[in-house]
């Protein structure tokens, strides 16, 4: 079963810098889309950033210049680089992911949308 496990969320004040991994693993035959989505209290989800690993890249308008989105396509895995946090960056940060994965009945494969089980992040001011 396809699983997206994020890791990198803490505390930090403002100004401050973390880094977000989300590592696509079990029976992944090609990660599409990766990104980032976030959900502050009493707010909607919003997005963060998408990589589609061709090189379409897109940020969220409030993250743009300060947030970077890479991702190692060998590994299934998408990074979410913060810098210059700010308090209102204060949120559950969640992966999201396009996945594919080998049907074994049938050897084609079949796509599906995952998401992981979310990060806090916390920026004190």
């Amino acid at each position: 079963q396809v699983q997206l496990v994020e890791s990198g969320g803490g505390l930090v004040q403002a100004g401050g810098s973390l880094r977000l991994t989300c590592v696509a693993s079990g029976p992944v035959f090609e990660a599409n889309t990766m990104g980032w989505y976030r959900q502050a209290p009493g707010k909607q989800r919003e997005l963060v950033a998408t990589n589609n690993g061709g090189g379409a890249i897109n940020y969220g308008s409030s993250v743009k210049g300060r947030f970077t989105i890479t991702r190692d396509n060998s590994r299934n895995t998408v990074y979410l680089q913060m810098n210059n946090l700010k308090p209102e960056d204060t949120a559950v940060y969640y992966c999201n992911a396009d996945i594919a994965v080998i049907v074994p009945r049938t050897g084609k494969p079949s796509r599906a949308n995952y998401w992981g089980q979310g990060t806090q992040v916390t920026v004190s001011s």
